[in-house]
């Protein structure tokens, strides 16, 4: 009596042979129902372009929505990518332009899945004629003044500045950084992005064709509202720092002053920052509801070197409070 024969089966029961045709229909299958996200961002709207020197423009538009999130920005200048910026910039400033030149920039938005909007309606501009032989810088804005529009944003205003040629732009800085600029007709900017409950120190500065930068206005600063149901601030406010020559004659002498937070309790140190970076740990001699409300720094930098300035107390509970807003020192 033979044996019997027996069929090989798969995995699944089925005949071997059978089985890859069974997985590749099972994969289209699969890949039939993926999520993979292939819807496109909004268009970026309100795209406007000012020429803020005979060699750079200032860019802004309106926020894209989309249907997981928009990741970043790439602005367009007559047609090829000149710059990208992160999702949360909603301005920006292109440099490296030619004097007397017309540009078109339009404006685009992307998304993690690497979607990206339309272009942006353009915007046209002109940059003005170089003044080479201008070397003089317009003087400083003045009466700066600001206050909060919301949870994100803030208005400021200033006296205008005076140029021998003309005054083509005002740049806004926050924390030594150039963040947005209005033309030279202007004496007012509002300014987005920002964060709910946070101390922001602002400055400005006049810029002439010539791409000549005024000294900084005198510094204003602007707390944004709290989103609803967050704390209070715990933030150190009105910091100011002045430089002086140091009383040994060597060094400069910086001497901070500033407004404690009131946290319901002692505040046992504040932590001081040059530039960013951690530096010392100021520590009271004696614990109060009141804390320190100054300091006094000594530094050996040459004449010119600029210093962003910040500090933040030590809680009552043992965790660091809010950044108070930076101001500028500069070492004469």
């Amino acid at each position: 009596m033979g044996r019997a024969g027996r069929r090989a089966t798969g995995g699944f029961g089925l005949p071997a042979v059978l089985l890859p045709a069974v997985l590749a229909l099972l994969l289209v299958a699969c890949g039939a129902g993926d999520d993979k996200d292939r819807t496109s961002p909004s268009v970026p709207g309100a795209v406007t372009a000012q020429a803020s020197s005979a060699t750079s423009v200032h860019v802004m538009w309106r926020l894209s929505t989309d249907n997981r999130a928009v990741t970043g920005y790439e602005i367009l200048r007559d047609g090829t990518t000149a710059k990208a910026v992160p999702a949360d910039r909603d301005m920006t400033d292109i440099d490296g332009l030619t004097a007397s030149t017309a540009y078109h920039f339009t404006v685009r938005a992307l998304d993690a899945a690497g979607n990206r909007s339309a272009p942006s309606t353009p915007a046209s501009v002109t940059t003005p004629a170089a003044t080479p032989d201008d070397k003089r810088p317009p003087t400083a804005p003045v009466r700066l003044t600001g206050h909060a529009d919301g949870t994100g944003a803030a208005v400021l205003s200033w006296g205008r500045a005076t140029d021998d040629v003309g005054v083509t732009a005002y740049d806004v800085y926050q924390e030594g950084a150039r963040i947005h600029s209005v033309g030279g007709s202007l004496t007012t900017a509002h300014v987005t992005g920002l964060r709910p409950g946070t101390v922001y120190t602002f400055t400005v500065r006049a810029r002439d064709a010539a791409d000549n930068s005024s000294p900084d206005s005198g510094a204003v600063d602007v707390t944004t509202a709290s989103a609803p149901g967050a704390p209070p601030s715990t933030a150190p406010t009105g910091l100011r720092a002045s430089a002086a020559q140091g009383a040994s004659g060597s060094g400069t002498d910086i001497t901070l002053h500033w407004v404690p937070p009131r946290t319901g309790g002692d505040i046992g140190a504040y932590q001081l920052f040059l530039n960013g970076a951690p530096t010392t740990t100021i520590v009271p001699g004696t614990a109060s509801p009141e804390g320190l409300s100054s300091y006094a720094f000594t530094v050996t930098d040459p004449p010119g070197t600029r210093y962003g300035v910040k500090i933040r107390a030590r809680l009552p509970d043992g965790k660091w409070g809010d950044f108070s807003a930076q101001p500028t020192v500069i070492v004469p």
